[in-house]
């Protein structure tokens, strides 16, 4: 009897192993519903995105550069409800001197053209940014009006000269200038002391130009007279605003590989030209790749491969005939964006969404 109970507990014993070796089996042989989504998502065929804008607009050298390498976070920035909506746009528009009568001073505009730039960007629904809310723009999308310039005043000027020009702007509309500021090594104190208050005041948003008037940086230039305009600049700043730039003007419009580099190395955010291309938007800046015989002062930046430490701007009279322009490639950008809208939404769906998660919703 003894014998008989036990050879039936081994058998129930070898019949429960059976069993759970079954199971177990059976879960490694039979995928769950997750793991046959995810391998559908991997293996679908990614569908083909937009080309990159283009326009008639613009000269037919300067063509539209992008930047952001990774497709899937250019997309999740360039629709997200909460960013700059797809056609917002910037003029970028550099001053180097108004006359303030009837003297002519270099690359200078009246004070009668001045003004009517500044009231046509106003009548044409344009806003200023300064070069923090630029950067934040070009570099993730973050909101700033859908018509926007920033303004740019060269070299180092007095309160004066600013409450003159632009006081009215800022007290009316709160338009801050961003100031190209020479970081001299024997500042006049009373100027650099008046400039600090209009930067404390967040009226003028100082960046960098360099240490000299006169010096212009190229690929020629001594690596000594880069680090002396570069870095010295940054020295300058620390000493007299207490910030580190964010942007380099540079210097007399000269720029090149090895300072786009070095000022990359230092931590330079943004730079500018003084090439006339066109407006810029997100991921989006017109540049040229080769030199232009019908344009033989503006120098080919499109090679150095590096948008943003090559930004163009404009003359402030070529910004006066050209601000119906701006708007037009804002809006037409805006349209084509909206006819590509569903294409992109399904290549973030199908590529981007099992790593990124869903595209943000409002």
């Amino acid at each position: 009897m003894q014998t008989r109970n036990t050879l039936q507990e081994t058998l129930l014993r070898f019949t429960l192993i059976l069993s759970i070796v079954s199971i177990l089996v059976s879960c490694q042989l039979t995928p769950s519903p997750a793991a046959n989504n995810a391998t559908a998502i991997s293996t679908d065929p990614a569908p083909p995105l937009p080309e990159t804008f283009q326009t008639d607009l613009l000269n037919p050298a300067d063509t539209p550069h992008t930047y952001v390498e990774e497709t899937c976070r250019y997309l999740r920035n360039r629709w997200n409800p909460l960013n700059a909506s797809p056609g917002a746009i910037v003029m970028i528009i550099l001053i180097k001197n108004i006359n303030p009568g009837t003297a002519e001073l270099p690359d200078g505009i009246s004070v009668v053209e001045f003004f009517e730039l500044m009231n046509q960007l106003q009548a044409q629904g344009f806003e200023a940014v300064n070069t923090d809310q630029l950067q934040a723009f070009m570099e993730r999308n973050i909101a700033i009006p859908p018509r926007s310039f920033m303004l740019i005043q060269e070299g180092n000027q007095s309160a004066e000269y600013y409450d003159r020009y632009f006081r009215e702007y800022f007290d009316l509309w709160g338009w801050s200038v961003v100031n190209g500021w020479v970081s001299e090594p024997d500042i006049d104190q009373e100027l650099l002391a008046e400039n600090f208050s209009l930067e404390y005041e967040g009226f003028v948003d100082h960046q960098a130009r360099g240490t000299t008037y006169d010096t212009t940086l190229t690929d020629e230039s001594a690596k000594s007279v880069i680090a002396r305009e570069l870095q010295g600049a940054l020295t300058g700043f620390a000493n007299h605003f207490g910030k580190t730039p964010t942007a380099i003007l540079w210097p007399n419009g000269g720029f090149g590989h090895r300072p786009v580099e070095a000022a990359r190395q230092i931590r330079f955010k943004l730079g500018f030209t003084a090439n006339l291309r066109g407006p810029v938007m997100y991921n989006w800046v017109p540049l040229a790749d080769s030199s232009d015989p019908q344009r033989p002062e503006l120098r080919p930046e499109g090679q150095i491969n590096d948008p943003l430490m090559t930004l163009p701007t404009y003359h402030p009279k070529d910004a006066l005939a050209s601000i119906d322009v701006v708007r037009i490639i804002g809006e037409t950008a805006a349209e084509y964006a909206a006819a590509n809208r569903d294409s992109e939404f399904k290549y973030y769906e199908t590529v981007c969404e099992p790593e990124f998660g869903p595209m943000p919703s409002p």
